[in-house]
């Protein structure tokens, strides 16, 4: 009879998330993620295959605890979308002020290995996509934007999803906060029509 896992899986994934989104996914070491998930090499394994799968697996509850929290703050509210947009890249100032230079994850990860592994890279688009469209139904429900064509608020969605990775990757490279404000500035303008 096999024997039963003898630890949570949901908090070595958590342990596990905060060792990739500090060092990375290449630089995560095994020594590194047994350290932060508290586990022996073997159960590590056993559980996870191997670091890629441990990384899809924590990308995949990325999605559910971040990525869908700011497509939900995007796409639903009483706002207007052109505020709930606003308020998405005020948070990226806020995270860097309370001393979260960690970025996003999956910014991270489109940086990173998404660019040499196929299956990080779909795991990756799939999320980005997602957060694309939410940023085009956010425009569709924006004042500011009620004139534009779909295909012009597709446009700036898409605009607006290269702003939010750049910036994320930004507060990741320790850029000055002033430097951070100073796009979200002028992404806010865009946004407002202004």
């Amino acid at each position: 009879m096999a024997r039963p896992r003898e630890f949570d899986t949901e908090n070595a994934l958590t342990g596990a998330m905060s060792v990739f989104w500090e060092h990375g996914y290449d630089a995560a070491s095994l020594l590194d993620l047994l350290k932060g998930m508290g586990l022996t090499r073997g159960s590590l394994y056993k559980a996870f295959t191997d670091k890629k799968t441990l990384f899809l697996k924590v990308l995949n509850r990325y999605e559910v605890e971040a990525v869908d929290a700011a497509v939900a703050l995007l796409t639903t509210g009483p706002t207007d979308g052109a505020e709930r947009i606003k308020l998405l890249f005020d948070s990226i100032v806020s995270a860097v002020q309370n001393g979260d230079q960690r970025g996003c994850l999956l910014c991270s990860a489109a940086a990173g290995p998404s660019a040499v592994d196929v299956d990080i890279a779909e795991v990756v688009q799939v999320q980005l996509r997602k957060m694309g469209q939410a940023f085009y139904v956010a425009l569709t429900q924006s004042t500011a934007h009620s004139g534009s064509s779909a295909q012009d608020r597709r446009d700036l969605a898409g605009l607006l999803l290269s702003q939010y990775v750049g910036l994320r990757v930004m507060v990741r490279s320790n850029a000055p906060i002033a430097a951070i404000q100073e796009s979200v500035r002028a992404m806010d303008k865009v946004v407002s029509g202004g």
